[in-house]
């Protein structure tokens, strides 16, 4: 792939420059040239523009029978609020791979939200010499995915509490004659979906007419309890004020007032079906087997249930496709999903994976990224998303930086928005040190997978050579593969040569197979605590809330699952104000809660915010549009 005609090696400006002054100067292939360098036929993805293309899930058929690539996840020690750089040692380790080590190489990443790109966070391309452009479409709209998510899981929202209206004013007959109206000869028929209720009540029965009195009743009422109601509406705008909000006010509603609240789109259940989706057929069954809530009996209540499963997969039969971009130096590039890490598992698409591993073949490299810590984000890649796409990483990244290792080791806290503390800006070998305890911890966690570990530690121009060493030391002593200095943010992909070789050579010697943390088919809580004692607790605390509903997942059938814990990304523990590696604490469950459809449960350690508010200057202040040249400016 060197040699090819895609490749673009980069003019580098220090300082570094803006990241979209970096983006917007430099221009970028037509998108048929990155998917020609792939062996992509045009017969095998649809163009969205000149820079987008959405690949179809007919490439895969066409590739079920050539071998895999190597792969390769990157995750990172317990970071500081201003994050330590995984997507950007992401793109820059495949710039590296692609354009400066002939590799045949595709970088599988998340669609980030709309809203923190105007909120306090800005955009989630990477950064400065290693991103994906055009970085404007990346984080605004792109190929309308989160637009299809957000449309689904209101029609579902909608499709709720309009059963409830309905069912509240009729008899069990009128609501049957309703739901299975006759056609103009006067013979009444159920439609396909229908059969899937009839199904789980075990009636076998095809002629709504031959239903007894207590089938009609079981069939047409779902008799949804309100107060167990956990489908909430969606938007992709951080909007503080509808996180608690009351709906049904209208006159015509009749008193069927309730109170509920909107999500971001990116934290809608809808979100991790994609991310966790192998086909079609798969994810028509998962949107079908979401659970809003319980009826009144306390049995599980589902999209199918609500006869509206069918419609939200034609909602998403488009944004099941994976979106082809590039980097800054024209290696490919698969945007798809961005599930929450913390109430989800915070990983890009199954599908794109997959797609990418046959499209690199063997020798080639596919690297995604799993957010948060290696803590939370790499132990949901291996125990949900590998468990459910049955694919081996051989090697997992875990990236670092010497501002957070000083912060583990004791510096002062580090706050977003303000100037950093002196003891980050200067030489200090005895903090980074001690900071090491952390790094130690999630590369002896990462390793327990049967994968090799590679540490990259993300450079600063304030690193002093002294503490590098201290942090290549203590890795290699807690057992990484290997541990290299990355300089990708300044210098693109030729900043991160060494680290691609170091990961090549870490999925070239992988001796072991995967092995999970905990097997499916223990309880609940034992699930829970063989996580918990990997953050280093020494038991598990639940609420009564919490033993509540862990009985009831688990009378429902749900305690195969396996389990999303939703904790503090700043911790090892339930305490984010507690950094190094802590341990001998007691991890409290709050509350326990499923993602049916999308196939896992997640206990609440802490109060997750599922809606993020806007600060008092948002960064929307800076974003405008040049009306000369129709760029974008001020992205972040």
């Amino acid at each position: 792939m060197g040699s090819s005609k895609t490749l673009r090696k980069l003019e580098v400006a220090s300082p570094v420059p803006a990241d979209i002054d970096i983006a917007n100067a430099v221009d970028p292939f037509h998108i048929s040239e990155i998917a020609n360098e792939l062996n992509l036929s045009p017969d095998h993805y649809d163009l969205y523009g000149k820079y987008k293309a959405k690949v179809l899930l007919s490439a895969l058929d066409e590739l079920q029978g050539s071998k895999d690539g190597y792969y390769v996840v990157v995750g990172g020690i317990t970071p500081t609020p201003l994050g330590e750089g995984k997507s950007t040692t992401t793109v820059g380790l495949c710039q590296a791979l692609g354009a400066y080590l002939d590799k045949k190489v595709v970088t599988c990443l998340r669609q980030p939200s709309q809203g923190p790109t105007f909120g306090i966070k800005g955009g989630a391309a990477g950064g400065g010499y290693s991103q994906v452009i055009p970085m404007d479409e990346f984080n605004l709209h792109l190929t309308g995915d989160i637009h299809a998510i957000t449309a689904a899981n209101n029609l579902l929202a909608a499709a709720i509490d309009t059963r409830i209206f309905h069912e509240s004013s009729q008899s069990d007959k009128a609501l049957f004659n309703r739901l299975c109206p006759p056609n103009k000869e006067g013979q009444r028929s159920f439609s396909n979906i229908m059969f899937r209720r009839l199904t789980k009540f075990g009636i076998t029965k095809t002629r709504p007419e031959d239903l007894t009195p207590e089938e009609v009743k079981k069939f047409a009422r779902l008799d949804i309890d309100p107060e167990t109601i956990t489908w909430r509406r969606v938007m992709d705008v951080n909007d503080r004020f509808l996180r608690k909000i009351s709906i049904g006010q209208g006159p015509e509603e009749k008193g069927m007032v309730r109170e509920t609240g909107f999500d971001i789109s990116v934290a809608s259940e809808i979100m991790a079906v994609l991310a966790l989706t192998t086909s079609l057929a798969d994810m028509r069954e998962r949107l079908g087997k979401m659970v809003i809530g319980n009826s009144k009996a306390g049995d599980p209540v589902t999209a199918d249930d609500l006869g509206v499963g069918g419609a939200l997969t034609v909602l998403m039969k488009d944004a099941i496709n994976p979106t082809l971009m590039q980097t800054l130096e024209g290696t490919p590039v698969l945007v798809h999903a961005g599930p929450f890490a913390n109430i989800a598992h915070g990983n890009s698409s199954i599908v794109a994976d997959k797609i990418a591993l046959k499209l690199v073949g063997p020798g080639g490299f596919v690297v995604t990224e799993a957010g948060f810590g290696a803590d939370i984000g790499a132990e949901k890649f291996m125990n949900i998303k590998c468990r459910y796409s049955g694919l081996t990483p051989q090697c997992a990244v875990i990236v670092a930086t010497i501002r957070a290792l000083k912060m583990h080791g004791g510096g002062p806290a580090v706050v977003a928005g303000r100037p950093l503390d002196h003891a980050y800006l200067t030489e200090n070998v005895g903090l980074v040190e001690a900071g090491c305890v952390n790094l130690a911890r999630h590369i002896a966690n990462t390793k327990s997978y049967g994968v090799n570990v590679v540490v990259a530690v993300n450079k600063f121009s304030t690193d002093a050579e002294s503490e590098l060493n201290a942090v290549r030391n203590a890795a290699l002593a807690a057992g990484a593969y290997d541990a290299v200095i990355c300089t990708h943010h300044a210098h693109g992909g030729k900043g991160a040569v060494d680290l691609g070789i170091a990961v090549q050579k870490a999925c070239e010697n992988v001796t072991q197979p995967l092995k999970f943390l905990y097997p499916l088919d223990i309880s609940i809580k034992e699930k829970i605590e063989a996580i918990a004692r990997s953050y280093g607790a020494s038991g598990v605390q639940y609420s009564e809330q919490a033993e509540k509903q862990i009985e009831m997942y688990t009378r429902q059938g749900f305690s195969g699952l396996p389990i999303c814990m939703a904790k503090t990304q700043y911790s090892f523990s339930d305490n984010a104000a507690e950094k190094g590696a802590p341990s001998g604490f007691v991890l409290p469950i709050r509350d326990v809660r499923g993602s049916i459809g999308a196939g896992f449960i997640y206990p609440l350690v802490g109060t997750m915010s599922t809606m993020p508010g806007l600060p008092t200057r948002p960064c929307f202040y800076e974003i405008d549009l040049d009306t000369a040249t129709g760029k974008v400016i001020g992205l972040s």
